[in-house]
C-alpha cells in the first residue's frame, strides 16, 4: 500500500512545473523509510533521487548535487551492487556539467571512493578511483593523479582487470604527457593497447586509444600518422555521438594545416561526416587554415585573439600553433630579407606588423640556428646579411682518397698474406 501510494506521489511530483515544489515533493519522497523487500519504493526512490539531482544540476548547485550524492548513500544499501555503482556513477556524471564544480567534484567523488572501500564494493571503488585521476588531471593535480594511478596499477594486475588497467594506463600516458614525459607517455600507451588487445575494447575506448596514439605523434611532428589516428578516433567519437569527436576533427584540421595542406581544410569540413558538427570550433580551425595559406602574420594573431576560447584554451591546439606561428614569423622574414645584403630592422618589423623587439630576438634566433649567415649591428639598428659560404670541398675530398688507399692497402696486404701460406 505504501508503494501505491510512493508511485502515486511521484508521479505528482514529476509533474509539478515548479522546480521549487517538485525539490520539497521529491524529498518528501526519500525521507519515506524502506525496507530490503520494498522493491517498487526503492524503484521510486531511486528515481526520485536522479530527477532530484538533475534539478540541482540545471539550477547549477553543485553543493546541493553533492548533499544528495551523500544521501543516496543510505538509499542504496538495500540496492544490489549493480545499481549501486550506476546510479552514484549517473549522479557524478550530472557534477561535469555544471561550471566550475571540480574541485567539489573531487571531493565528492573521493568520498564516494572512500565508502566504497569501506563498503568492501571493490569494483565499484576502483570505478570511482579511474574516474578521481581523471579530474585529478583536468585540474592538473598531476603529483596526485600519479599516486592513485600507482595504487590502482598494483591492485588491478592482481585482480587481472584488462578494461580498467587500459583506462589507467591511458590516463598514465596523459599525465606523462602533460609533464613533457614523452618517452613514459609512450610506454604507458603502449601497455595501454596491450590490455585492450586481449579484450573487447568498446569503440569509445578505442577512440580514446587513437586520439592519444595521435597526439603523440603529433608531438614527435609526425603530422601524416597522427592524422590517421585522429580520423580513427574521430569515427569511433561520430559512431556513438560522443561529443569528443568534435576534438578529433579539429586536430585532424590541425595535422593537414601542419602539414602545409590547408587547402584539405575546406574540403575535410564540407564531407558528409563533418558537416554534423559544424559550429565555431570548427570554423575557428578554418579561418587558422585560411591565414596561414595567406601566410597573414597579422590574420593568424587576429584569430587567436579573437577565437581564444577555441583555439588557446586548447592546450595541444596551443602549442602546435604556437610552433606553426614561429615557423610562419621565421618564413615571412626570410621572405623580406632575401633581396638585401643590409637592412634596417625597423623596416623589417614594419613590413611583418610586429614590435621591433621580437623581430630582433627571432632574428638573433634565426642567425644562431644558422637559418641565414649574418649580424646584428645593434648600434645601427640593423640587420647585415651574408652571402652563403661556399663550401670547400678539400677535406671532404682529402678523406675520400685516404680511404680508398685504405682500401687498396687492406687488399695488397690480404694478397701478400695469402701468397706466403
Amino acid at each position: 500500500m505504501a508503494s501505491t501510494s510512493t508511485q502515486s506521489r511521484l508521479d505528482q511530483a514529476l509533474a509539478l512545473q515548479d522546480p521549487a515544489q517538485q525539490q520539497r515533493a521529491l524529498s518528501d519522497i526519500l525521507q519515506t523509510p524502506a525496507g530490503p523487500r520494498d522493491d517498487q519504493l526503492l524503484k521510486d526512490q531511486e528515481q526520485a533521487i536522479v530527477k532530484l539531482a538533475q534539478l540541482y544540476r540545471d539550477q547549477k548547485d553543485a553543493p546541493a548535487l553533492a548533499d544528495i550524492l551523500k544521501q543516496s548513500r543510505t538509499l542504496v544499501v538495500n540496492l544490489a551492487k549493480a545499481k549501486t555503482a550506476k546510479l552514484i556513477r549517473t549522479l557524478l556524471d550530472l557534477f561535469s556539467e555544471i561550471p566550475g564544480s571540480t574541485e567539489l567534484q573531487i571531493e565528492a567523488t573521493k568520498e564516494s571512493a572512500d565508502w566504497a572501500k569501506n563498503d568492501k564494493r571493490i569494483f565499484l571503488k576502483q570505478n570511482l578511483e579511474t574516474r578521481l585521476v581523471a579530474l585529478y588531471i583536468d585540474n592538473q593535480n598531476y603529483k596526485e593523479a600519479l599516486n592513485l594511478i600507482n595504487s590502482l596499477l598494483r591492485e588491478l594486475k592482481k585482480l587481472d582487470d584488462k578494461m580498467i588497467l587500459t583506462e589507467v594506463h591511458l590516463l598514465e600516458s596523459r599525465v606523462h604527457h602533460n609533464l613533457v614525459n614523452l618517452p613514459k607517455a609512450k610506454a604507458a600507451l603502449t601497455s595501454a593497447r596491450t590490455a585492450a588487445n586481449s579484450i573487447y575494447c568498446p569503440p569509445t575506448l578505442q577512440a580514446q586509444l587513437d586520439m592519444q596514439s595521435g597526439v603523440l605523434h603529433a608531438e614527435d611532428k609526425d603530422y601524416k600518422t597522427a592524422y590517421s589516428y585522429f580520423y580513427e578516433a574521430f569515427e569511433g567519437y561520430s559512431s556513438q555521438d560522443d561529443a569528443r569527436a568534435v576534438p578529433a576533427l579539429k586536430y585532424m584540421l590541425l595535422c593537414k594545416i601542419m602539414l602545409n595542406l590547408a587547402e584539405d581544410v575546406a574540403l575535410i569540413i564540407g564531407g558528409k561526416a563533418a558537416q554534423r558538427y559544424a559550429g565555431p570550433e570548427v570554423e575557428a580551425m578554418k579561418a587558422v587554415a585560411k591565414a596561414h595559406e595567406d601566410r597573414s602574420l597579422q590574420q593568424f594573431e587576429l584569430e587567436l585573439r579573437e577565437r581564444k576560447k577555441e583555439l588557446s584554451d586548447d592546450p595541444i591546439i596551443r602549442n602546435h600553433l604556437a610552433a606553426l606561428y614561429d615557423t610562419l614569423l621565421e618564413q615571412n622574414l626570410m621572405r623580406i630579407i632575401e633581396p638585401y645584403s643590409r637592412v634596417e630592422i625597423a623596416h623589417v618589423a614594419e613590413l611583418v606588423k610586429q614590435p621591433v623587439r621580437d623581430v630582433e630576438i627571432k632574428l638573433s634566433q634565426m642567425i644562431l640556428d644558422k637559418v641565414f649567415n649574418g649580424i646584428l649591428d645593434q648600434g645601427a639598428g640593423c640587420l647585415i646579411v651574408f652571402d652563403e659560404p661556399e663550401v670547400d670541398k678539400t677535406y671532404d675530398d682529402t678523406l675520400e682518397t685516404i680511404g680508398h688507399v685504405s682500401q687498396v692497402v687492406e687488399q695488397l696486404f690480404q694478397r701478400t698474406r695469402t701468397a706466403v701460406i
